[in-house]
């Protein structure tokens, strides 16, 4: 039995957890969800993989839980819950000294948010004295081996399942920064309300989800295709499926695709011109699970007339950002003192 739990890196998204554990690397990436018993004691039934699984296949009584919304905690309990399984799964419960854990949150989260999301991490398992969090854009852009700590400027869009965090860096601090409420999910849900609006059809998140990843772009096709929808009738309540066009999902999408262009706009508006002359020359460096949506950086790098490069494995970053700072902590203490400063500042 090991006497002390190795530190940890984690990284809490709206849509998937990654807890990556020192010298060990990644070892958890699984959906953040949880499936319980309703009613007045909620009993867990699954959790991360398993939960996925299930979703819109639940019997009665049970229900699909997204612990965390727009990057923060909306259900204090489960996301306990959640956290202190992630933690077990990845290095078991037998350790004398608990863990230490660096933890990515939003931009410009509230000292509340903050407060909450350390007391939950605690109650799952990690020492008390040895939580640190992280701002999302930060730890991507370290985990993407970008100069964070140069002086020259870095601007970084990190595009997840609840919100987009944008933020550009310079001397291993921000110079501004947008958190916007929009990403993945809000993806799949313009998919589901095009569908509800245009054919009075319902369908599931995961049916979105597969529509968006498969047939999604915020370019439209070259070539116009087909794809048939099966769903629930708003009017008779019965099976229907319905054939859509490529270009219907294109249309769909376009505004939480012009939500981000216009969230990177405002963040360059209040860049020095030396740090805007900066991205002018590097460009936009696109990360988290949302960039992959096809063609969206070929559309930010046309509205912007700026280059965009999205990272050889987008989903990962925030992970490998907080892991390196676990396995070489001498960057921890000055990263931590920028995270409090930002939230003084707010």
């Amino acid at each position: 039995m090991a006497i002390i739990a190795p530190d940890l890196g984690i990284d809490l998204g709206t849509s998937n957890t990654l807890v990556y554990v020192r010298k060990k690397g990644i070892l958890i990436n699984e959906p953040t969800l949880l499936v319980v018993q309703s009613g007045g004691k909620r009993v867990t039934r699954a959790i991360g993989r398993d939960a996925s699984v299930l979703v819109g296949r639940t019997p009665a009584g049970d229900v699909v839980v997204r612990p965390m919304q727009d990057g923060r905690i909306r259900d204090y309990d489960m996301a306990e819950t959640l956290l202190k399984y992630f933690i077990r799964k990845a290095i078991g419960a037998s350790h004398i000294v608990k863990p230490r854990a660096v933890i990515t949150i939003p931009c410009r989260v509230s000292k509340v948010d903050r407060r909450v999301i350390t007391e939950a991490a605690v109650a799952a398992g990690i020492r008390r004295n040895g939580v640190e969090l992280i701002e999302k854009p930060f730890a991507s852009a370290y985990g993407s081996d970008l100069r964070v700590f140069s002086p020259e400027g870095t601007l970084v869009v990190d595009s997840g399942g609840g919100t987009t965090e944008i933020a550009l860096i310079t001397h291993g601090g921000y110079v501004a920064t947008r958190s916007l409420a929009t990403g993945g999910i809000s993806m799949d849900m313009a998919i589901v309300e095009y569908l509800r609006h245009d054919y009075n059809m319902v369908i599931g998140d995961r049916k979105a989800e597969d529509i968006k990843i498969d047939w999604g772009a915020a370019l439209p096709y070259k070539e116009e295709r087909k794809i048939v929808v099966s769903g629930r009738d708003l009017i008779t309540g019965l099976p229907q499926t319905a054939e859509i066009t490529s270009t219907k999902v294109y249309e769909a999408l376009q505004a939480p695709c012009r939500q981000i262009l216009q969230g990177i706009r405002s963040v360059l508006d209040k860049a020095p011109p030396e740090l805007a002359a900066d991205v002018l020359r590097k460009g936009v460096f696109l990360m988290g699970g949302a960039s992959q949506l096809h063609g969206l950086d070929h559309f930010l790098a046309a509205e912007l007339g700026l280059p965009v490069t999205v990272a050889k494995e987008p989903m990962l970053c925030a992970a490998m950002g907080v892991g390196r700072l676990v396995d070489e902590p001498s960057n921890l203490p000055f990263v931590a003192r920028l995270s409090a400063t930002q939230d003084e500042s707010e």
